[in-house]
């Protein structure tokens, strides 16, 4: 018997990576993101590709928030890509072109397919953006311009393996 399992995507930082690195459990997340429905009918016309690239962006955002009530946490955005079965996945984001899912229980290691990680020379926009990102949610103009400055910067990709590497 197979299980379909499908790609999420969840915001983190690097103090929980250390907590996977410990555990072999990322702690539950408070939000995490997939192609979900609702996020493929709103993208009509993008295919798999131009869909989780939604996801994950919107996973990156996330990750910001997560710093922003994190003030001890290294300014650099993470965001774990996960492959777990459907029964473990509700989605929660009802609105046309949501990606939000809610993941019952925590993540473990070995679903983890990737780790993205900011490479050190985004952390000053990184910080920048993660001080105004509610505010860009909201609207400003100003503060979307900051988050923009951190969405400039590539998520660098690791496999699990360089776990190690990555909590110091």
């Amino acid at each position: 018997m197979t299980t379909d399992l499908t790609r999420v995507y969840l915001p983190a930082t690097l103090a929980q990576l250390a907590v996977l690195r410990e555990s072999g459990e990322l702690p539950q997340p408070t939000e995490a993101h997939a192609v979900t429905p609702a996020l493929r009918e709103w993208y009509a016309e993008g295919d798999d590709e131009e869909l989780e690239y939604v996801a994950f962006t919107r996973a990156a955002q996330s990750a910001l928030r997560l710093l922003r009530h994190d003030a001890k946490a290294p300014r650099r955005r993470v965001v774990v890509s996960a492959d777990l079965p459907g029964t473990v996945l509700k989605m929660t984001g009802l609105d046309l072109g949501s990606s939000v899912v809610e993941i019952s229980g925590r993540i473990a290691l070995r679903t983890v397919a990737a780790i993205h990680v900011d490479g050190q020379a985004a952390e000053a926009d990184v910080a920048a953006a993660a001080d105004v990102v509610e505010e860009a949610e909201a609207g400003d103009p100003d503060a979307q311009f900051t988050v923009d400055g951190a969405e400039d910067h590539e998520l660098e990709w690791y496999d699990p393996s360089e776990l190690d590497q990555l909590v110091v």
